[in-house]
């Protein structure tokens, strides 16, 4: 295909990349990427690549490179661009920028100087793991990565706990399993839950079932490529005292009362601090 470059007006634009299939994208983002005074990417490598597969020349155009370490310099060079005139297009790696991402101090530092910022939506793994997960997506809460410390990963699980939509996750391979070993003690094996790997690749897979399931199947398997978990919707629970006394002293047979009160008021849809005031009563009790 081949393009013709046609003026853009000045702003500040997103384009969603595929996160996977090349031609997943866009006529619009093609066009965009073919006419922009200046291409920010998060890897200019993978960019150029994008680039040459779709035959979409640079023709002198400056590619530069920006990520989560680049700094303020690199936005301000960038919004002074769009200033003077210029249209500044900006992918990430894949998928839509921001949503996980690098973009979001750019897109506030351009919106801060009355600059235009326009999206050219597209791929985005979270609604193509929403689409192919049979859970429901009237609702859904994207979470994003978790904490990469237990302690901090199950606390913020515990939080999410009665969250009434489908929690959407994005995870190392590196770190699934104990991701998933602690949704299952948190949120109860019983939940429904999904995990995405590999969407729209060679590889691609979806492996379905509730969380005690998913924790076994990936206890032992080694896991590659690019990871999304889903977790089903909370449901109403009744909860008594005495059930909430009897979960804490068996958390607290290996835990630390602190954890062990975190991780029973996840699993059971419960303040923390109110779990965690019945755990400090029964350590005095004994």
């Amino acid at each position: 295909m081949n393009f013709i470059r046609k003026p853009l007006s000045a702003g500040l634009y997103f384009v969603a990349t595929p996160i996977g299939a090349a031609r997943d994208i866009t006529l619009r983002a093609l066009d965009v990427l073919a006419s922009a005074d200046v291409i920010a990417a998060e890897d200019t490598r993978n960019t150029r690549k994008l680039l040459d597969i779709h035959a979409i020349p640079l023709d002198g155009r400056p590619l530069v490179a920006f990520h989560d370490h680049s700094g303020s310099n690199a936005v301000s060079r960038l919004v002074a661009d769009v200033k003077a005139g210029k249209s500044v297009v900006y992918v990430s790696d894949a998928g839509t920028p921001l949503v996980a991402d690098p973009g979001f101090e750019l897109a506030v530092a351009a919106i801060a100087e009355d600059c235009d910022v326009i999206a050219a939506p597209g791929p985005s793994a979270v609604l193509t793991a929403l689409t192919v997960s049979g859970l429901p997506t009237d609702r859904f809460a994207f979470v994003g990565f978790l904490p990469a410390g237990q302690g901090q990963r199950q606390t913020e699980i515990a939080a999410l706990r009665d969250v009434p939509f489908t929690l959407v996750f994005y995870e190392s391979p590196k770190r699934v399993r104990e991701m998933l070993a602690n949704l299952r003690d948190v949120l109860g094996g019983e939940r429904q839950a999904v995990v995405c790997r590999e969407l729209t690749k060679k590889f691609e897979e979806v492996v379905r079932g509730d969380l005690a399931y998913l924790a076994d199947v990936f206890a032992d398997r080694p896991i590659k490529g690019e990871v999304v978990v889903l977790v089903g919707r909370a449901g109403a629970q009744a909860i008594d005292d005495g059930d909430v006394a009897s979960a804490l002293r068996e958390a607290m047979k290996t835990m630390r009362v602190k954890d062990a009160a975190t991780t029973v008021a996840g699993a059971m849809g419960l303040p923390r601090r109110q779990v965690y005031q019945i755990a400090l009563e029964l350590g005095d009790e004994e």
